[in-house]
């Protein structure tokens, strides 16, 4: 298994987290807040695709399927245009609500985007600098990793909080 193989499997199982904590939710329960201000699972899928979208569209030089493909108007979040979520505060997650279906096939979209990208990947393209701002700069590879593992750890935030939610 190449490099480009590993990364594109790493986000396969993403998919996978995200499609399973959705899965069969209404509206209310993918907004559903642990202790009424905890991050919900709509936000969670969003923020976690959002950054996703981000920074693999800035590593591929593309544009992201937020804007080029409509998913800031199906969402329709009084947002700006660039915003991912970093930051936010009690009311900006809870003005996050959404169904299954969006969720999927925004998550879906940015997928197919990365796996498009990924799978054109070298080994020495992991070496190159995609972040200047850091000490040291980051390198593709290391952005990549560093999204996969944010995504992750969402993912599994969200399924804490759907079990937490099956069990109110």
């Amino acid at each position: 298994m190449g490099s480009a193989d590993l990364l594109a499997d790493a986000f396969g199982r993403i998919r996978d987290s995200v499609h399973g904590v959705v899965e069969g939710l209404t509206p209310e329960e993918l907004g559903f807040r642990p202790e009424g201000t905890a991050n919900s699972i709509a936000w969670l899928v969003w923020h976690l695709t959002r950054v996703q979208d981000d920074h693999i569209a800035a590593a591929a030089g593309t544009e992201q399927a937020w804007t080029s493909s409509g998913w800031a108007d199906r969402f329709g979040l009084p947002l700006d245009i660039s915003d991912t979520g970093y930051g936010h505060g009690s009311d900006q997650v809870a003005a996050l609500t959404g169904n299954a279906a969006l969720l999927r096939g925004y998550h879906d979209a940015v997928l197919e985007a990365t796996l498009g990208f990924v799978r054109s990947i070298s080994d020495p393209d992991l070496d190159r600098i995609v972040e200047e701002r850091w000490d040291p700069p980051v390198t593709l590879g290391v952005r990549l990793v560093s999204v996969i593992a944010d995504d992750l750890e969402h993912a599994g935030q969200a399924a804490y909080v759907r079990g937490m939610l099956q069990r109110t």
